[in-house]
């Protein structure tokens, strides 16, 4: 199977399902390809960045230390990266008038979380090949599907309320949580059995996102 293919198939599969879900009044392809095009590229710069001043700032020397991996897991990644997308929808999607209503906000920030993704599951798989790209494309990908729906969920109730600044930071919030336990599981692998916690963390989250999307659909102004 081609590698690249096996890479971009799960992230294709992820937008198009949100993108039918947005039922009532769609996006227009030229903003979320955009928005996806800015996760890619934007977002993965200023992860590197950021990570990587985050690294030197605390450096992981005990790989078997628990409390460093949730620090590496918590901090250094999972926050790193939400904050990175949160950036552009914050900063992008939300100050569009495309974005005029609460789904909007899963549907742009799950583009975003797409094109980061996407790029992602290419290197991932690429460098390691078929075994791992198959692997990814029922965990990570799903993974940061959902975290992209959970932030979201909060960004597009933030954009029409007057709290918008605690929900969107809400959002960035329970992003990174989800994102952080998922990591942190996967990466205390030397406690045997530990990463099933992995698989738990991640199932909660697709419920979560599932009821997230039917409450925005439910919402939605458009809907007749």
């Amino acid at each position: 199977m081609n590698l690249l293919f096996l890479a971009i198939a799960p992230v294709t599969v992820v937008i198009l399902y949100i993108y039918f879900k947005d039922k009532y009044e769609k996006e227009p392809i030229k903003i979320l390809a955009i928005s996806f095009f800015l996760g890619a590229t934007v977002s993965i710069i200023l992860t590197f960045t950021i990570g990587y001043i985050a690294s030197s700032l605390v450096p992981i020397t005990d790989t078997k230390s628990v409390s460093q991996q949730f620090i590496k897991a918590f901090f250094t990644v999972a926050l790193v990266e939400e904050f990175s997308k949160y950036i552009i929808v914050r900063f992008y999607a939300q100050k569009n008038k495309e974005f005029n209503e609460p789904f909007d906000g899963i549907v742009y920030a799950v583009m975003v979380s797409m094109g980061f993704a996407a790029l992602e599951n290419i290197l991932y798989t690429f460098q390691y090949g078929f075994v791992v790209g198959f692997t990814r494309a029922f965990t990570a990908v799903p993974a940061h599907a959902t975290f992209g729906i959970i932030m979201g969920y909060f960004m597009g109730k933030a954009k029409f309320s007057n709290n918008r600044i605690k929900l969107n930071l809400l959002g960035l919030l329970f992003a990174t949580l989800f994102h952080g336990s998922y990591d942190f599981f996967l990466f205390i692998n030397f406690i045997p059995g530990i990463y099933i916690g992995a698989f738990v963390s991640l199932l909660i989250g697709v419920i979560l996102s599932k009821k997230a999307i039917s409450r925005h659909q439910n919402s939605s102004i458009f809907k007749v």
